[in-house]
C-alpha cells in the first residue's frame, strides 16, 4: 500500500491541473453549483465569449465601416468660394456657394449654386457680374453611355457590400469551427470523466476485497502470498485511476477555453459537475435537411463570383465611349447690376460631351482578367460542391458504423458485467480463485470503457456532421446575430 500511495502522489503532482493552478492563471475552478454541466451550457458560453468569434464579429464591423467609407463617394458636397480684387483698376468682389450631389443610379450628378458679385470686372471676366441680389442656378449632368449603368463609385460600394457578406460568412465559418471544437472538448471531458469513474469503481472493488483477504490470512484460511498479490493488483488499478485522472484534468483544462464566465474568464470544471452517464455525449440533434448554400465556404465562393462579375461589368463599362448630357437653368434676381440688363432674363443651357479612347488597353486587360477569374471561381465552386457532398456521405457512413459499434459494445458490456458479478460471488463462496475474479472484473471495466469510447465516437461523428452541414441550431449559433 505504501508503494501505491507513493506512486499516486508522484503522478498526481505531475498532472497538468496542478501545474495550471501553480502558474497562477486567470482560470477558476467551479464546484457543483449548477448541477451537471451540459453541452448546451458550453455552447452558449463559447458562442458568447470565445475570442475567435469576438474577433470575427469585429472583422465584420470593419467590413461594414469600409462600406460606409465607400458610400461616402455619394455624399453631398458643399463648397464656398470668394475672391476680391484688393488692388488695381478693378474692384470686383465675387462670392459663390455650390452644393453638388452625385447620383446613385447614374454616373452623373445634380448641383445648385448661388452667386453674388459687387464692383467692376474686366471684360474678360464679364460672366462674374450678377444682379444686386445675386444669381441662382441649378444644373445636372447625366451619363448616356459610359458610367450610365455602373461606374467606379458604384462598383466600389457594391464590392464593399459583398465584403460585408463575406465577412459575415467568415464569422459563421469561425463560429462553426469554434463550436465544433467546443463540442469535441466537452465530449472528451465527459468521456474522460466516465472512464475515470469506471476505473475508480474497479479500484474500489479491490479495496473492499482487501479487508476480507487480510481477515482470511489472519485466520490461516489463505496463504500470506495472497496479500502481496492483492497489493500488486491494487497498485495496477491505482495506476489506471491516476492515468485516467490525468486525462480528465487535461480535458477539463482544454474545455476551459470554451466554457467561460460572464467576464470571459476560462472556467476549469471539476469532477463534481460531471454528468451521470454517457447520454450527455448525445447532445447534438442533427437537422436532416441540408442546404449546400448554407455552407459558409460555399457562400463565400458565390460572393467572390459576384465580385468578379461586378469587376467584369466595370471593365465593359470602361470600353464604352463617354457621352454626357448636361443642362442648367440660371436666373439673376434683384435690381439690375453693373453687368447690365443681359443678366436678368432666365437662362437655359444644354450641352453634350463625347469622348472615346482609341486603344483602351487597360479596360481590355481588366475585362480578360475578370473573365478568367470567373472561370477559376466557377470551377472551384463545382469542386467544392462535390467535396461537400462526399464529406456528408462519408460522415453518414461513420455515424451508421458507430451506431453498430455501440450496439455490439453495449451487449459485450452487459455480458462482461454478468460474468464479473457471478465470478465475484463464486470467489466469496470459495469456488473461484483470485486471478480469475480479477480478470473478470477487469474485462467488465474494459468493456465499459470500450462502450464509452464507442458512444463518444458516434457523438463526435454527429458533431462533425453538424459542422460539415453548417447546422447552426445544433451548434448553438442560431441566436447569434451578425450585429452582435
Amino acid at each position: 500500500m505504501r508503494i501505491a500511495s507513493g506512486l499516486a502522489a508522484l503522478l498526481i503532482a505531475a498532472t497538468p491541473m496542478v501545474a495550471w493552478g501553480q502558474q497562477g492563471t486567470a482560470s477558476s475552478r467551479v464546484a457543483d453549483a449548477d448541477g451537471p454541466l451540459t453541452l448546451q451550457a458550453v455552447l452558449r458560453s463559447s458562442a458568447r465569449s470565445a475570442p475567435d468569434i469576438i474577433a470575427a464579429l469585429a472583422r465584420t464591423r470593419q467590413a461594414e465601416a469600409r462600406a460606409l467609407t465607400a458610400q461616402g463617394a455619394f455624399d453631398t458636397v458643399f463648397a464656398l468660394e470668394g475672391r476680391s480684387r484688393v488692388a488695381g483698376y478693378y474692384d470686383g468682389t465675387e462670392l459663390a456657394g455650390k452644393a453638388e450631389q452625385p447620383l446613385m443610379g447614374n454616373g452623373g450628378y445634380v448641383y445648385s449654386q448661388y452667386r453674388a458679385s459687387r464692383g467692376d470686372f474686366p471684360i474678360y471676366e464679364d460672366k462674374a457680374y450678377t444682379n444686386r441680389l445675386g444669381e441662382v442656378k441649378i444644373g445636372a449632368l447625366y451619363s448616356l453611355l459610359r458610367d450610365r449603368v455602373i461606374d467606379a463609385r458604384r462598383s466600389e460600394f457594391q464590392l464593399a457590400a459583398n465584403d460585408i457578406d463575406i465577412a459575415r460568412f467568415e464569422t459563421k465559418a469561425t463560429g462553426i469551427g469554434v463550436q465544433a471544437r467546443a463540442v469535441d472538448a466537452y465530449q472528451k471531458w465527459v468521456a474522460a470523466g466516465l472512464k475515470l469513474s469506471a476505473y475508480e469503481a474497479l479500484l474500489s472493488l479491490a479495496q473492499e476485497r482487501t479487508y476480507g483477504i487480510e481477515r482470511q490470512v489472519r485466520l490461516g484460511a489463505k496463504a500470506s502470498i495472497l496479500l502481496t498479490e492483492n497489493e500488486a493488483n491494487l497498485v495496477k488499478r491505482e495506476a489506471l485511476v491516476i492515468e485516467a485522472r490525468q486525462s480528465f484534468d487535461a480535458a477539463a483544462v482544454k474545455l476551459s477555453l470554451y466554457y467561460r464566465d460572464a467576464a470571459g474568464t476560462p472556467i476549469v470544471v471539476d469532477e463534481s459537475r460531471l454528468p451521470d452517464d454517457a447520454t450527455a455525449l448525445d447532445g447534438i440533434r442533427i437537422d436532416p435537411a441540408f442546404n449546400l448554400e448554407g455552407r459558409p465556404d460555399f457562400a463565400i465562393l458565390l460572393e467572390e463570383i459576384d465580385k468578379a462579375t461586378i469587376k467584369l461589368a466595370l471593365a465593359r463599362n470602361d470600353l464604352k465611349p463617354r457621352l454626357d448630357l448636361s443642362g442648367e437653368v440660371a436666373k439673376d434676381v434683384g435690381r439690375e447690376g453693373l453687368g447690365g440688363p443681359s443678366r436678368t432674363p432666365l437662362e437655359m443651357i444644354v450641352g453634350v460631351t463625347f469622348k472615346v479612347p482609341l486603344q483602351n488597353r487597360k479596360a481590355k486587360g481588366k475585362l480578360a482578367e475578370s473573365q478568367a477569374k470567373i472561370e477559376e471561381l466557377t470551377v472551384k465552386q463545382q469542386f467544392l460542391a462535390e467535396k461537400i457532398r462526399v464529406e456528408v456521405m462519408a460522415i453518414g457512413i461513420e455515424v451508421e458504423t458507430a451506431n453498430q459499434l455501440v450496439d455490439t459494445s453495449a451487449r459485450e458490456q452487459v455480458l462482461a458485467q454478468r460474468l464479473a458479478v457471478a465470478e465475484r460471488r463464486r470467489f466469496e463462496l470459495g469456488s473461484s480463485d483470485f486471478f480469475l475474479v480479477n480478470q473478470r472484473e477487469e474485462n467488465a471495466t474494459n468493456a465499459e470503457v470500450k462502450l464509452i469510447e464507442a458512444q463518444a465516437r458516434i457523438a463526435a461523428a454527429k458533431a462533425e456532421l453538424a459542422a460539415v452541414t453548417a447546422d447552426e441550431d445544433a451548434l448553438g449559433l442560431a441566436f447569434l446575430a451578425p450585429s452582435e
